[in-house]
């Protein structure tokens, strides 16, 4: 797996659908998928890779398979907006988390399902993606 494409990622009732580059067969694309739940931990497909066991050789078609497999087993499914604030930025995953005049933040690297976020709160969703990319542009000038 080469990383997330969480730039071709999709929302959907609760969930983020994350496809994800598994093979190249006879100059074909196979994708496949993982997901996080709006609710965490506490969901049954949280950072779950391919529950179904299903690819596609296309972007469109990884995610249909994602959201049938959710329509057909999820218990949790609801109409959400935990994801709408998210951003890509050098291949890593930024979800914003406004709460009142509160802002917070979830990062997951290009290669992992794992929250690096740090524990900082922000009063506005810019200050938060400022921050957080100043952080990126550091490390990435501390690889070269």
């Amino acid at each position: 797996m080469n990383r997330f494409l969480y730039e071709k990622s999709k929302s959907y009732q609760g969930y983020l659908i994350i496809p994800f580059l598994i093979a190249k067969v006879s100059g074909e694309f196979i994708y496949s998928y993982a997901l996080l739940a709006a609710e965490g931990y506490e969901d049954e497909f949280h950072k779950a890779k391919n529950p179904t066991g299903l690819c596609s050789n296309t972007l469109a078609g990884i995610i249909e398979i994602a959201q049938e497999h959710l329509n057909q087993y999820s218990v949790n499914l609801k109409e959400d907006n935990y994801f709408n604030q998210r951003y890509t930025y050098q291949n890593t995953l930024i979800i914003i988390h406004q709460e009142g005049k509160r802002c917070f933040y979830d990062h997951y690297p290009s290669h992992e399902l794992r929250n690096i976020a740090a524990p900082t709160l922000f009063l506005s969703a810019n200050d938060c993606i400022n921050w957080i990319k100043k952080r990126l542009d550091r490390r990435q000038a501390q690889l070269y």
